[in-house]
């Protein structure tokens, strides 16, 4: 690790616009003034971190200017928006957790970066359990505090029709024994790595990362034999099970974020005028590799990282440049392989493109952000970017990807163009840019809120730095979550009015959806920093209809993650992909939820299994949970 903060270098920089008419003493008076403004701004800046944490990695769009081809349109949303009244519910059902994150006044950039949550079925009796990541006390900690578990796991004891009731049996699963061992947690993901029906956990943190097997009412640390603890000075973030080589059982793939260390922050030693010591923006960190393991199906793991594609390095630095907070999986141009797209923070988005078995038979990566158009913003900068989530929300066959960014700079909105392989981002068009370009955004995900058939989009915001007002007083530390209502002409920002204890201030980092409650809609559970989690209760009343589907086959893959579900009623064909991961350090629910608005029957379900084969089932009736099981031969 460098001691030296490395400098910038991905992204392309515009060149100068010529100006008509300069000429003679013109150019002259026009050059020193240039050089005078210059000089004052560059000592206003000296020692101004506000700059960094204000705008980290370029200047906010409007300052910038847009080249088009042509008036750019923007869809005003005319239906009637719902009412979606969220109430939060965490105390009451019992949940107690609340996030640590061991901040003494060091300010250490991991403070402000935890933590995940986890919505799966833990004891397979049908519904939805919570596990939170813990970030907890630093080893260096002055008060010499004991560790705790970096998880607490709560089992779902809610009666059908009665209040949500969550009971906390961590210590009964036997997860106070991780805490024998350092982790900073940061993330989780969860499924059956071992295909014996019991849904297993991974955890991610600053320190050695955690492979928990579920033996049926009890964990079992495997992360030695397993090989995926990774390197203990590595800071691992977002990951994900997936099966990326289509053999049949869950590969695990992990983000890493920056080269840190306590020492090497107290080395950079941001500061913020007027406030003093500071948290610093991942600019002057060296990047990270992130990890691929590969599931030999006997428990154990081959890291294939090298071999299969996935590190990049900076071609001015020959440095390692991701710096990578969330990844999306789904198989992009429906060529069967799984694809990967990777939000990194301030440096460019990578898309790693699944090539498939070479003649060797191994399956690599092709790095091809720039070539798909996710790499950059609309102005060809690379963004802060955090959470990120994956789905048709138009119905159509275009795939959108939405992704979190930094304060002062628009949430990103990629959208394909009637081709696979090209993403141009629409968040101006699609209703999402200006409403979100004040917020910190961190997990956010597609979700039909209202029931009505179409996806809507929920970001969890919260900024970094707690007296961010000081130098900007256009921020806040604790900011509201926000739901863009899609209308089908694009999406529409509901009113706090409307949202109920989602538009509560909070500093929010995680954010997934599940059916907690078994009453068919979404709720929703939201973590903060230092704080404990919002358990949002979707009380909405539309009287809309809906069919949940989940999936299930015998085999390494029992929940058929990678799978798609096509289903047709009232003219519209929905499409939802079986992916826990989503967000930001988080796993959703398996499964599927489609609204179905007015339609009180559903015409076709069609199911492309992780392997490619297709089957088709019917729906009998609505406002029930329709499972569809597979024989693998």
């Amino acid at each position: 690790m460098t001691d030296e903060p490395t400098k910038p270098s991905e992204k392309p920089e515009n060149p100068a616009l010529p100006i008509e008419g300069d000429s003679g003493d013109d150019t002259i008076i026009g050059v020193a003034f240039r050089r005078s403004l210059a000089a004052i701004l560059l000592v206003a800046a000296i020692g101004l971190l506000a700059y960094w944490l204000v705008r980290r990695s370029a200047p906010a769009a409007p300052q910038k200017a847009i080249v088009a081809g042509g008036p750019q349109t923007v869809n005003v949303p005319t239906a009637v928006a719902p009412v979606v009244p969220f109430v939060d519910v965490a105390a009451e059902a019992g949940i107690t957790f609340v996030h640590t994150n061991g901040a003494y006044g060091d300010k250490l950039l991991p403070e402000t970066m935890g933590g995940g949550v986890a919505a799966f079925d833990v004891d397979g009796d049908g519904d939805i359990d919570l596990l939170f990541v813990d970030s907890g006390q630093w080893p260096h900690h002055p008060t010499g505090k004991p560790k705790r578990a970096p998880v607490a796991l709560y089992r779902n004891d809610t009666i059908r029709g009665g209040p949500l009731r969550f009971v906390d049996v961590t210590h009964q699963w036997g997860l106070d024994a991780v805490a024998s061992a350092p982790l900073y947690g940061m993330g989780v993901a969860v499924g059956d790595y071992d295909g014996d029906g019991d849904i297993d956990i991974f955890l991610t943190g600053k320190g050695t990362n955690r492979l928990l097997r579920n033996d049926g009412g009890h964990f079992t640390d495997v992360t030695r034999t397993a090989g995926v603890g990774g390197l203990a000075d590595d800071w691992s973030t977002s990951a994900a099970f997936i099966d990326y080589d289509n053999d049949g059982d869950l590969d695990l793939f992990v983000c890493n974020y920056v080269r840190w260390s306590k020492e090497i922050d107290f080395k950079l030693d941001f500061r913020l005028t007027g406030v003093g010591r500071a948290f610093g923006p991942p600019q002057n960190y060296e990047g990270s590799f992130p990890y691929l393991y590969r599931n030999d199906g006997n428990g154990h793991f081959t890291d294939v990282s090298e071999k299969s594609g996935v590190r990049v390095k900076n071609a001015a630095t020959n440095l390692p440049m991701a710096k990578s907070l969330a990844v999306a999986p789904v198989d992009v141009d429906g060529d069967g392989w799984i694809d990967l797209l990777v939000a990194n923070d301030t440096v460019r988005k990578f898309f790693f493109h699944n090539q498939g078995k070479g003649p060797d038979g191994t399956v690599t990566f092709k790095e091809a952000g720039e070539e798909f158009g996710l790499a950059y913003d609309r102005n060809g900068n690379a963004t802060g970017a955090m959470g990120t989530d994956a789905a048709y929300h138009r119905n159509d066959k275009n795939l959108a990807f939405a992704i979190g960014n930094f304060a002062n700079e628009m949430n990103s909105f990629y959208v394909a163009q009637d081709d696979p392989k090209f993403f141009v981002d629409e968040a101006i068009g699609e209703g999402i840019g200006a409403p979100s370009r004040l917020m910190l955004t961190f997990g956010l995900f597609f979700f039909d809120a209202d029931l009505d058939g179409r996806l809507d989009l929920l970001q969890a915001n919260g900024h970094v730095e707690e007296e961010i007002a000081k130098v900007d007083p256009s921020q806040a530390y604790r900011q509201p979550g926000q739901l863009f209502w899609n209308s089908g002409n694009g999406f529409q920002l509901l009113p706090d009015a409307s949202v109920g204890d989602l538009a509560r201030k909070i500093v929010g980092r995680g954010a997934v959806y599940a059916d907690l409650d078994g009453d068919g809609d979404l709720d929703v559970v939201v973590t903060q920093i230092a704080g404990p989690p919002m358990v949002l209760r979707n009380d909405q009343k539309t009287g809309h209809h809906w069919l949940r589907v989940r999936l299930q086959q015998d085999g390494n893959n029992r929940d058929a993650l990678g799978a798609w579900a096509e289903l047709r009623a009232a003219g519209l064909t929905q499409r939802r992909q079986v992916m826990p991961t989503r967000s930001y350090l988080s796993q959703v629910e398996p499964t599927l939820t489609f609204g179905l608005g007015g339609a009180d029957r559903v015409d076709a379900i069609e199911v492309t299994w992780p392997d490619g084969k297709k089957q088709t089932a019917n729906a009998d009736g609505v406002d029930r949970t329709l499972t569809i099981t597979r024989t693998v031969r």
